[in-house]
């Protein structure tokens, strides 16, 4: 079976903290992985970037340390300890160095780590972040692997070549694959299964085959690959005809293929998404009493909303001014760094979460209709996925911004009782008007102009919901839309794309800001 996104693993999550869930979430994702590779304490690490690629201009400003660090030391992002992650390095004795060099890379997001363990051992792992706290690790002491967290994993380095791979997948009746590679020297057997391997196979393993070194790496994804089944739909028109068939609304098919994706029951899944959506409300509510943290950019400004409503400033109960409270609360909690959820990504985590807690409230929706919206979001979310995925280095803001106002529109839909095919225009709607949107952000800092935009997908989102349950014609389908967005994102330069190197981001002002938030840092 071909692998597909799955809602829960690339669309709504990770849980995570930090402005960037490209440079947070799957950086501490891979550096988990790291120490099962290493398969001792650390020591002490080297991690590098390449000069030419799109973390070396702002991987601290962005949360990369922070994300490698926590992940190395084995902190969870749950854990306040992860705020401080050079003050813990320190207290176990760890020395962890960052270097900007020139090697030859295949991803804008790539970085490599040099990890030396109590025991003496190193290894040297190559990984790459391609959206949304997404990952591979793509090398290993010079093996090439294909590492992305979702699968119990078995590596045996230095098996002699005459042992056939097939007479090694005999012993592992759970396997989902087994490849080979090889470096100058050594051969790598890889194995994946969906289920833990056991003692007794790692015991026989060892009794059967001889080789050098043997690693268990456990999945760090939230739902463990290798349980999928067949779906009744594969395209969105397919989508479409299968849900006016059955008569089926978006939030079903949504909950139907996150079903069928990772193996679980209804109940299982519905639980699973109603923990996630109690974060992101938690974090409305986190921002709304009030965040500070000493690195960022804007004060506490979400509660400005209320006040200025009450004295009659501005419009009075008006949803807009509900949807912008909710999703500037969201963000002031991304850049404090507390917990929040990369929806799809934490750049863009404020959009979903905001508009359809503002919908809600003001329909008084239940908490199960909520939840229904949240599966509807994460099927048009599945499909961009598919397509140029969320890596705003790849394609700018319109992968970030873009694909949250398309997931919400369609969430919006959900909330208003309207049919699949609404949900789907409305994210068509939606997506079409985010087309080509860059990525800036000021002082490296994922606030501004990134609330704004957050801001400005959600009314979007909440506008496309509202043609399309009016009837008003989408025109262009839903693929041929996403199919755009891959197209024009080759058009766009790189120095839009979350670099720092072009639009608000080298204005005279953004560039004073950066320096004072440097000399600020290197005085404390």
């Amino acid at each position: 079976m071909k692998n597909r996104p799955g809602i829960f693993n690339d669309v709504i999550g990770p849980i995570m903290r930090g402005p960037s869930s490209s440079h947070t979430a799957a950086s501490w994702r891979a550096a988990k992985i790291c120490i099962d590779i290493l398969n001792e304490p650390l020591k002490k690490a080297i991690i590098d970037f390449d000069k030419d690629g799109a973390w070396a201009p702002n991987y601290r400003e962005q949360g990369t340390t922070i994300g490698i660090e926590g992940g190395l030391l084995g902190l969870e992002m749950s854990d306040d300890q992860i705020k401080n992650t050079e003050q813990v390095a320190k207290e176990k004795g760890i020395s962890i160095f960052y270097e900007i060099n020139s090697y030859q890379t295949n991803h804008v997001n790539t970085f490599r780590l040099v990890l030396e363990g109590t025991h003496g051992k190193k290894t040297q792992v190559t990984a790459v972040s391609i959206g949304g706290g997404s990952f591979e690790i793509q090398e290993i002491d010079g093996f090439k692997v294909s590492i992305n967290g979702g699968y119990y994993e078995l590596l045996l380095i230095g098996i002699p070549k005459d042992i056939l791979l097939q007479d090694i997948a005999l012993l592992f009746s759970e396997n989902k694959s087994i490849s080979e590679s090889f470096n100058d020297k050594k051969r790598l057997i890889n194995i994946k299964s969906s289920k833990e391997i056991s003692k007794d196979v790692i015991d026989k393993l060892k009794h059967t085959i001889s080789f050098d070194e043997l690693i268990i790496i456990k999945p760090v994804l939230p739902i463990v690959s290798g349980n999928e089944s067949d779906l009744p739909f594969t395209s969105i028109q397919s989508l479409i005809e299968f849900a006016e068939k059955e008569n089926l609304d978006l939030g079903a098919i949504g909950l139907l293929y996150e079903k069928n994706q990772s193996g679980l029951n209804d109940d299982e899944v519905i639980n699973k998404m109603k923990n996630i959506v109690e974060i992101i409300e938690g974090g409305i509510k986190t921002g709304l009493e009030g965040t500070n943290y000493k690195d960022r950019i804007l004060p506490q400004q979400s509660h400005l909303i209320d006040k200025a409503q009450k004295k009659k400033k501005i419009l009075e109960n008006s949803i807009v001014n509900k949807i912008i409270a909710n999703v500037s609360a969201i963000m002031e909690s991304k850049s404090a760094m507390e917990v929040v959820v990369a929806n799809p990504t934490a750049g863009s985590c404020g959009v979903v979460g905001g508009v359809l807690r503002a919908v809600a409230d003001d329909i008084n929706a239940s908490n199960n209709e909520l939840i229904q919206a949240y599966f509807a979001t994460g099927i048009i979310g599945v499909y961009f996925a598919m397509g140029p995925g969320f890596s705003a280095e790849e394609h700018g803001c319109q992968v970030e911004c873009g694909a949250s106002a398309g997931m919400a529109a369609a969430g919006i839909v959900q909330l208003f009782g309207g049919s699949a095919k609404q949900g789907i225009d409305a994210a068509s709607m939606a997506i079409q008007n985010m087309i080509g949107l860059i990525c800036d952000p000021i002082a490296d800092r994922v606030e501004a102009p990134c609330l704004g935009k957050n801001v400005s997908a959600a009314v979007n989102a909440l506008s496309s919901a509202t043609m399309a349950c009016a009837g008003y014609n989408a025109l262009i389908p839903l693929n041929e839309v996403i199919e755009t967005v891959s197209s024009v994102s080759k058009q766009m330069p790189t120095c839009v794309k979350c670099t720092g190197k072009g639009g608000l981001a080298i204005t005279k002002t953004a560039c004073a800001i950066k320096e004072k938030l440097s000399l600020k840092t290197s005085m404390e």
